[in-house]
């Protein structure tokens, strides 16, 4: 209705300018006025008139004041005839120039015709436009089943600039995914090679690993190190409200593919669709089934002499179908792990590109302080890092800068607004040197790199524990002396004020739930080396909400008694520390509220 209202308005306006061209057109220069023969014979008579125009029965006379007077004469009668009965002499119109305009065919013809058949064509042209917008609907809903996937063709095309494509040298870092993708990348160069020694190509790569490790960037790098088509889509985009269209979407795509092989098609996200059938809502003929259907059949099913191989995308491998991970469709599996500090060196050079830092910047020192963190997570540090500088109106982006950001990307924004009074200041200052000083002087754990009293993110101070190097596995004892750590500022609470407030909520349940891993994950407690209960994961809710229970209630006690002893063993060893080193935690303290920060060397001259 808006469409048809739309075009409704704009052939009016149409019409209106049209007929507003003709009536400027036939309008007269001078001022008309109409009056009868009597009048204007007797303006003739006085010699007023200088012109007379006839055309048809209409009369025009021209007087010399820039006037015209207007008047008509019966049909059949020439003006001669009638300025003679009114008593006009004819020598009185030798004097007057007299034109009669006669229509010539086409202006006959238009005249005639031109009141009928321009809104005529208005209404004829208003029906096709009409139409061809209901066609142009009809069109969109027959294409509704047609693929969404954006292709970029790395090909170059004669007499033009090459598109910039991504390459292995545009990703840092995982160099045995690289390696095992190198293998991909031959088989759509020199597919020959592999077919004569009696290979089959590999239809399905399967890229595992966290959110932000380059999943994308990787299969991207692929394709141009390929140089072959890519056709990119996301696993959502299959599914529609109307049961086949993902199915239809899915043929449509890798008919595409086919034609443009060799080829690429990376499906990202593929654990939208591809989750295990027979589970969930919508029984075993739903949308999404009939959709990962259709991939099974076009990955591995008559056709095997296609040159098309699909990459496909997930963070969530525990979810997907059995069916998609046999061989001969996602049989080859690249893990992408979080990088290591040697990888996140470079990878922060890639992004350090087009930024100018100062002369002297350490990105080996941030690649130090930056543990866990992945490569979308470094982007997004050094972008931080530009933006603060560019609000505090410097040229260049310094350590200062990105450190900063390091704090603002793990923690949250400083909320200078959020002022603590006195009391709760000082109540803060003590409960960050207790976390700081029991994590110093217990053995196993991290180094402290920076205490504050700041508020950030939901936090009210924060003490940065990092290590100096990466660590892949951990020990019983590194467990217990984080969980030390984490009841420090709790203990010191207490033993300073005589009572605790709500500050230490994180820390105890971070505490918790770390000694409740060590029971019923890891098997570090006195119940042996097992493992209690098992994840039950509703599927069409997309997380675990439940867990399952697969030991009795005289276990689960138990594992209560395991826990609470494990946080009992961990707050005696907090209070022994902090009742040691009581000067020490209030001279931490103090200086924190003198100048609210404490980098590492700062703090480790006081703990001394």
């Amino acid at each position: 209705m808006k469409n048809i209202f739309k075009n409704f308005i704009i052939f009016f306006v149409i019409f209106v300018l049209i007929a507003g061209v003709f009536s400027i057109y036939n309008s007269p220069t001078r001022k008309a006025e109409n009056v009868s023969l009597d009048v204007m014979v007797e303006k003739i008579q006085k010699g007023e008139v200088e012109k007379i125009e006839i055309e048809g029965e209409k009369i025009v006379a021209f007087l010399g004041n820039e006037e015209m007077n207007i008047s008509y004469k019966e049909p059949g009668q020439s003006l001669t005839e009638v300025l003679t009965d009114y008593g006009l002499r004819a020598d009185e119109l030798k004097n007057i120039k007299i034109d009669i305009k006669t229509t010539t065919g086409f202006g006959f013809w238009f005249g005639s015709l031109a009141p009928f058949l321009i809104p005529l064509v208005i209404i004829v042209v208003f029906i096709l436009f009409m139409a061809r917008g209901i066609q142009g609907s009809n069109n969109r809903a027959m294409m509704f089943g047609q693929s969404t996937a954006r292709e970029i063709n790395n090909k170059k095309e004669k007499g033009k600039r090459k598109k910039r494509t991504t390459t292995f040298k545009n990703v840092a870092g995982v160099k045995e995914a690289k390696e095992e993708l190198l293998e991909i990348v031959d088989f759509l160069r020199f597919p020959k090679k592999f077919l004569d020694m009696g290979a089959k190509i590999p239809k399905g790569v399967l890229l595992l690993g966290p959110p932000g490790c380059g999943k994308t960037l990787l299969a991207r790098a692929v394709a141009g190190e390929a140089n072959v088509p890519f056709f990119h889509i996301s696993g959502s985009e299959f599914v529609e409200m109307f049961v086949g269209v993902g199915a239809s979407r899915v043929r449509d795509l890798f008919s595409k593919a086919k034609k443009s092989a060799p080829a690429i098609v990376f499906i990202d996200e593929i654990d939208a669709v591809g989750r295990q059938r027979g589970a969930g809502l919508g029984g075993s003929h739903d949308e999404r089934e009939q959709t990962l259907n259709q991939i099974l059949v076009e990955m591995d099913g008559f056709d095997i002499n296609t040159n098309v191989i699909v990459v496909a995308a997930t963070n969530r491998p525990d979810v997907l179908d059995p069916a998609l991970l046999r061989p001969g469709r996602f049989d080859r599996r690249v893990v992408l792990d979080v990088p290591d500090i040697n990888d996140r060196e470079e990878i922060l050079k890639i992004h350090a590109k087009g930024k100018p830092l100062v002369k002297g910047t350490s990105l080996r020192a941030v690649a130090e302080r930056t543990p866990g963190f992945s490569g979308a997570d470094l982007e997004n540090l050094l972008n931080e890092a530009a933006i603060l500088t560019v609000r505090r109106d410097k040229k260049q982006v310094g350590m200062q800068e990105i450190l900063e950001s390091v704090e603002k990307v793990i923690l949250g924004p400083e909320r200078k607004s959020h002022i603590l009074n006195k009391k709760e200041k000082e109540i803060t200052a003590y409960h960050e040197a207790g976390h700081a000083v029991v994590a110093h002087f217990l053995p196993n754990c991290d180094p402290i790199r920076k205490i504050s009293i700041i508020s950030r993110g939901q936090a009210a101070g924060f003490t940065l524990k990092l290590p100096d190097e990466d660590k892949k596995l951990h020990t019983k004892s590194e467990f217990t002396d984080d969980i030390s750590s984490l009841l420090g500022g709790w203990v010191t609470e207490k033993e300073i004020f005589g009572e605790v407030t709500t500050g230490a909520t994180s820390d105890l349940k971070k505490a918790t739930e770390l000694a409740r891993k060590l029971v019923t994950q890891y098997g570090m407690s006195e119940l042996g080396p097992q493992t209690f209960g098992d994840k039950d994961e509703l599927v069409f809710l997309g997380r675990e909400i439940h867990d399952q229970r697969n030991y009795s209630e005289k276990i689960a006690e138990q594992i209560d008694k395991e826990v609470a002893r494990f946080i009992g063993e961990a707050r005696r060893k907090a209070e022994e520390v902090v009742e040691k080193q009581k000067a020490k935690v209030k001279l931490v303290a103090e200086t924190l509220l003198e100048k609210e920060t404490l980098e590492r060397e700062s703090f480790e001259k006081l703990v001394k």
